[in-house]
């Protein structure tokens, strides 16, 4: 993410929020320490969404709870 000085910012500041508008979110630093980020407000989140990526290509098989099952139990003496 584009970090600008704070004197940038002051010069550029209507260039900045438009392009922040647009999408490009930056942060506003003083001697090269963040102070704040500037976002739009109706933009969307950055963060990839990783929740069903995958969707269709793995299968889970009915019996996975139960899988090697005995090999867990047996040092424990847990045999059936």
């Amino acid at each position: 993410m584009r970090v600008v000085d704070i004197d940038e910012a002051k010069a550029h500041l209507s260039r900045l929020i438009d392009e922040a508008a647009g999408g490009e979110p930056f942060i506003i630093a003083r001697s090269g320490e963040p102070l704040v980020k500037v976002i739009a407000v109706d933009a969307p989140a950055r963060m990839s969404t990783r929740i069903g990526f995958m969707a269709g290509q793995v299968s889970i098989p009915d019996d996975f709870d139960s899988l090697s099952s005995q090999e867990i139990e047996q040092p424990f003496g847990l045999e059936p």
